[in-house]
């Protein structure tokens, strides 16, 4: 499926929208595609002039999956890599068994901009290529799109993931841990890629982790998540990181030895708010949902990031053509995942405890009935997913 094309920015904004979603990823575009199918007036804007990587792992569950099919994606249609099992490495020990559930290879350089066609498709309006700002909350709200002018509306719907919007930031209670994350992918050898079809690896090492998996067109996504001070003594640069990663690590090593990068340079974030959970102001009323990372942010490690996304866009979209406030929106999104997001901070703390690693490790006939069980605690619970599929009628 090709990108939306750019809107030129040779004419203003519309004065007014009834709904403004800012943020085309998975949240925001998942409740445009419901608000517009309802026939209601929505006006997207995506700081991306054009399709854009997303430092992601890329797997989609199975309740990602079920979202996007219902919000009318073809997923069949977009080549992504089945994934049915796990292997997971620490040191020269590796276990493997099969995962709770069948996932999806899929990259969000593709997948967002699918999403994003099928809201215009549904009837919704995409302005994008600069950064959106808010101007002003005291009665309507007015937000800023850089040289494309401003849009006044009564219902905002904050989608912007990781990155805060001016006007509009996150306020976590704790600080975030000092931990950079790290996204590239590899063209590797057909061995290594015999190896690795039907799997997920995740590598466990002293100072972070690593995830590896296929996705569409034999592409390996690698996604790093490491200590700042232990990249910095490697040199400081993802270059230096990856070479000593690479050297320490036999599987590593194995995999990505004679691949060759895929991208120019590769995607990288830093002090992401893991844990965060928003709590609205008591007593007070506002137009502004905050939906995906805007309200939750999930350990990379257990949680689903992705599914979280599109069932707070769903459950928003839902709130609001049912007449409902801001405020019932986020205690009801509050009660499907601030649980989740907890728990998943736990399991990973607990991953960089040496001895849980092997105790993992060694409790490999566990493995199975443990990753079940994590998926339970990390993941939307049917049931909830199950109450927000019925707001899409």
């Amino acid at each position: 499926m090709t990108a939306a094309p750019t809107v030129p920015f040779t004419r203003q904004l519309p004065a007014t929208a009834e709904v403004v979603v800012v943020g085309g990823g998975l949240a925001g575009a998942g409740a445009a595609c419901v608000l517009a199918k309802a026939g209601r007036e929505v006006l997207i804007l995506e700081r991306e002039a054009a399709a854009a990587h997303k430092i992601c792992g890329d797997f989609l569950s199975t309740e990602t999956q079920r979202y996007l099919r219902r919000l009318g994606l073809d997923l069949d249609a977009f080549g992504g890599h089945v994934t049915s099992r796990l292997r997971l490495i620490y040191q020269k020990h590796i276990v493997e068994t099969a995962l709770p559930f069948t996932g999806l290879g899929l990259s969000r350089f593709q997948l967002d901009e699918a999403l994003l066609d099928q809201a215009r498709q549904n009837g919704a309006q995409l302005w994008r290529g600069h950064r959106a700002s808010v101007a002003s909350t005291t009665g309507s709200i007015v937000v800023d799109f850089q040289s494309a002018g401003s849009v006044r509306t009564s219902t905002l719907f904050l989608a912007t993931g990781k990155q805060d919007m001016r006007g509009l930031r996150r306020e976590p209670e704790t600080a975030p841990e000092d931990l950079v994350g790290f996204k590239m992918y590899f063209d590797v050898n057909s061995e290594q890629r015999r190896a690795l079809a039907g799997h997920v690896e995740l590598v466990l090492f002293d100072r972070g982790y690593a995830g590896l998996q296929q996705v569409e067109n034999n592409q390996v996504n690698l996604c790093l998540l490491v200590e700042r001070s232990w990249l910095m003594e490697c040199g400081g640069t993802w270059e230096c990181l990856l070479h000593i990663l690479l050297r320490s690590c036999p599987h590593l090593q194995r995999r990505l030895s004679d691949a060759t990068p895929l991208l120019e340079h590769p995607l990288s974030v830093y002090r992401v708010p893991y844990g965060f959970v928003y709590q609205p102001p008591v007593g007070k009323v506002s137009g502004i949902y905050r939906l995906g990372d805007q309200f939750g942010v999930i350990s990379s490690f257990t949680g689903d990031g992705m599914g979280i996304a599109l069932h707070s866009g769903v459950l928003a979209a839902g709130h609001y053509l049912a007449g409902l406030d801001a405020g019932h929106y986020h205690r009801r999104i509050g009660q499907d995942i601030a649980g989740q997001i907890r728990r998943a901070g736990l399991l990973y703390r607990a991953s960089r405890w040496a001895p849980s690693r092997r105790l993992l490790m060694g409790g490999a006939g566990l493995l199975p009935q443990s990753l079940k069980l994590a998926a339970a605690l990390t993941r939307v619970t049917p049931s909830a997913v199950t109450r927000a599929m019925r707001l899409l009628g």
